[in-house]
């Protein structure tokens, strides 16, 4: 290759490279701005353009959707609006049960593989499975309050089975099954070296 050659080639690279700089540059410069203010306007996310990660916030199935219907029934029980608390809760307690199914399989399909992964996952099928109990908890003494033992019974029962009885949830639950009169041997036993039986 002559000299003349070489320096077409650096000349024709050199106007790309300017090119592209100024398609960039022009770019930046375009960014919409609110009416009125030198502030930018926010990030449409439903421009296909837009690669920034979507977040689960607004998502039913999350974390943040559960507990916002978990405060959402809380909100319910306060207006003594029982009928629509139970409603929250029971999808709260779906919401939840997905989650914590999902995550439990992602831990499994990561395990040995990638063990950062692995137990993140982990963690959160942890958390939201104690999400899960405290809905169906909750929910068990919405069915109390309306007089509907016989709905209450199973989830109480679900929850010892989950959580086991020597834990605070599971000693609860089991505290709700004895006062409904569906046990009769209390537990903790009073005099046995455990703390009493624990409270609503």
């Amino acid at each position: 290759m002559n000299f003349a050659a070489v320096g077409s080639l650096i000349r024709c690279t050199s106007l790309s490279l300017i090119a592209v700089l100024s398609l960039l540059s022009s770019a930046n410069a375009q960014v919409p701005q609110l009416p009125g203010t030198n502030q930018p306007q926010p990030i449409d996310p439903n421009n296909p353009n837009n690669l920034r990660p979507t977040t689960q916030n607004n998502s039913l199935l999350s974390i943040e959707g559960g507990d916002r219907l978990m405060k959402e029934a809380n909100q319910a029980v306060s207006g003594q609006n029982y009928t629509l608390a139970a409603k929250k809760l029971q999808e709260a307690r779906q919401v939840y049960n997905q989650l914590s199914n999902f995550y439990q399989e992602l831990n499994a399909s990561f395990s040995g593989i990638d063990n950062r992964v692995s137990d993140s996952q982990r963690q959160k099928a942890l958390l939201t499975a104690q999400k899960r109990d405290e809905a169906t908890y909750q929910l068990a003494l919405v069915h109390r309050a309306q007089n509907q033992s016989e709905l209450a019974v199973p989830l109480l029962i679900q929850i010892i089975k989950s959580q086991n009885p020597t834990r605070d949830l599971g000693k609860k639950a089991y505290q709700q099954l004895f006062e409904l009169g569906f046990v009769d041997s209390p537990y903790p036993r009073q005099g046995s070296g455990s703390s009493s039986s624990s409270q609503k």
